[in-house]
């Protein structure tokens, strides 16, 4: 049974979660604070951990940055907080995903259904050389992708964009992250930047660029590589 770790000082919202995740077999423990958090994580080796960022005794970034120390753990935020800078902060520091309360439990499950999938996955590690999609392929050492049976001539932005989101399939990458990387430091609020050369990529990759199944946004937040 997959075990979910739910950090949250809010008792009725902790009782809800616990219920609602018991009826579907998830094992939980609750923690109300941080320190009780990282306690926990460490005894309990949770398969999930659902975070809120507001806590009592410490700002929920610590503690990701406590648990990235050690574990590669999928963490959910669950957080009030709905400015770009909170939740870049959160992502930046090693959050999987960041749901904004209100929420609904349908969606909030799901997202759950997702982390538990992508780590029962192979994940992909160094060495490892070819994506494979329904509709194009990479090789990553080759630097050469395939769709349709034909090259796709891609920039060294293009190319380079696409390389951090799919060696991270599944995970939410913040825009701030993606900037730095391809664009440097000093670029790292030109969020148009992105938005132009994801929609190249769409258009390039996807069979329905307007509706994309493998380049996906996260408004506000970053993009992610489903496979």
């Amino acid at each position: 049974m997959t075990r979910v770790l739910v950090v949250e000082d809010d008792p009725q919202l902790v009782r809800a979660l616990v219920i609602n995740l018991q009826a579907r077999r998830y094992r939980v423990d609750a923690a109300p604070d941080g320190a009780t958090a990282l306690r926990l994580a460490a005894a309990r080796q949770p398969d999930v951990v659902m975070l809120d960022l507001g806590l009592p005794d410490m700002d929920g970034v610590d503690i990701i940055k406590g648990l990235r120390g050690w574990s590669r753990v999928p963490i959910l935020v669950l957080s009030a907080r709905q400015g770009s800078d909170e939740k870049v902060a959160a992502l930046d520091a090693g959050a999987d995903d960041y749901i904004t309360k209100p929420f609904s439990m349908d969606e909030l499950l799901a997202r759950l259904r997702a982390a538990v999938r992508r780590t029962e996955e192979t994940p992909l590690v160094p060495g490892t050389t070819l994506v494979v999609t329904a509709e194009f392929s990479i090789d990553l050492l080759a630097k050469k992708v395939v769709r349709d049976g034909r090259d796709v001539r891609l920039t060294p932005t293009e190319w380079h964009l696409l390389e951090i989101l799919v060696t991270n399939p599944g995970r939410l990458i913040s825009q701030k992250h993606l900037l730095q990387e391809v664009w440097g430091a000093s670029r790292s609020t030109r969020t148009n930047y992105l938005r132009v050369y994801m929609a190249q990529l769409r258009r390039k990759l996807e069979t329905d660029p307007a509706h994309p199944r493998h380049l996906i946004t996260e408004p506000g937040m970053g993009y992610r590589f489903e496979g």
